[in-house]
């Protein structure tokens, strides 16, 4: 026996932008297509598209850990769900996967709960998918679309600021065919950076922000970075030769989130067949300005 069906579809996320590290965030029109319903018979995990046959289909799956942290939160236990799955977001290609499972999962748990979940506002959402991913500049926007500028407030917790995206603003992700690891990724960047490098990165993060939402023209200048993306090319040498032509053709290029994908931000038509290398998918994707949406069947 089931109930009532929950769905939700959430983006693709792109994260840093350049600069804007662990801070900046860009929803995609790149989506993972999750239902859930109660059963009584035991957890049971379908999972077509990416991640199909090597995703964990017990309640180990990271779409239902993050059901029950939202049932947790409100002192409940999950019971056992029926949880469907269809993938398009690239798993460990930089494109917040791990994220949007999440965030799925935390709005999924909110829709079944009794009572329809009215005591887990947007803002405990966003707490909890912090707490689960560690850092907030991809679930700020699979949450809430668009360009988002996610920090830690004085309370030391996430919190978020979203901004409409220059209409002429459009992204092309060149989907890497590697996978590399967001943890694995950190690790190589330093504890410490020179002042110089900091200073230089407050000033692009400051001027992406105009250019993301009031004059295109900047952001090639705005998307420079000397934070993370010198420190983990040699990891992904393919992707960082790739970056570095565009952004040496005059493209605004940055490596997406922790890679090995590559974002181009860009104003103008880009020639895709121009940029076609091997190992990599080229392809414009549109801007997400709605988020997660939820439904119930």
């Amino acid at each position: 026996m089931t109930g009532a069906w929950a769905t939700v579809r959430v983006p693709a996320t792109s994260a840093n932008l350049g600069p804007g590290y662990d801070c900046f965030g860009l929803a995609l029109q790149r989506y993972d297509d999750v239902g859930a319903t109660l059963c009584a018979d035991g957890v049971r995990v379908e999972v077509e598209g990416v991640g199909a046959g090597q995703v964990p289909t017990d309640a180990s799956h990271l779409v239902i850990r993050a059901m029950a942290r939202t049932w947790a939160a409100v002192e409940r236990e999950l019971p056992s769900v029926w949880l469907r799955c269809h993938n398009a977001i690239p798993h460990g290609g930089g494109q917040g996967s791990s994220a949007a499972a999440i965030v799925a999962g935390l709005l999924l748990g909110r829709a079944l709960l009794p009572g329809g979940g009215a005591e887990v506002g947007d803002d405990l959402i966003l707490q909890l998918a912090n707490g689960m991913e560690g850092h907030p500049d991809n679930v700020a926007p699979a949450l809430f679309g668009g360009f988002t500028l996610a920090f830690i407030d004085g309370q030391g917790g996430a919190a978020a600021v979203r901004r409409a995206v220059h209409p002429s603003v459009r992204a092309v992700v060149f989907t890497a065919s590697q996978t590399s690891s967001t943890h694995q990724s950190r690790t190589l960047l330093p504890q410490m950076v020179p002042h110089v490098d900091a200073a230089a990165n407050a000033a692009s993060a400051a001027l992406l922000v105009h250019a993301m939402t009031t004059d295109p023209s900047y952001l090639l200048e705005a998307t420079k970075d000397r934070l993370h993306q010198p420190y983990r090319a040699a990891s992904m040498p393919e992707s960082a030769r790739l970056m570095n032509d565009l952004r040496e053709a005059g493209i605004a290029a940055v490596i997406s989130g922790a890679g090995p994908s590559v974002l181009a931000l860009v104003a103008e038509d880009l020639r895709l067949d121009a940029w076609r290398r091997n190992g990599f998918d080229a392809q414009e994707v549109p801007i997400c300005t709605t988020g997660a949406t939820v439904g119930l069947d």
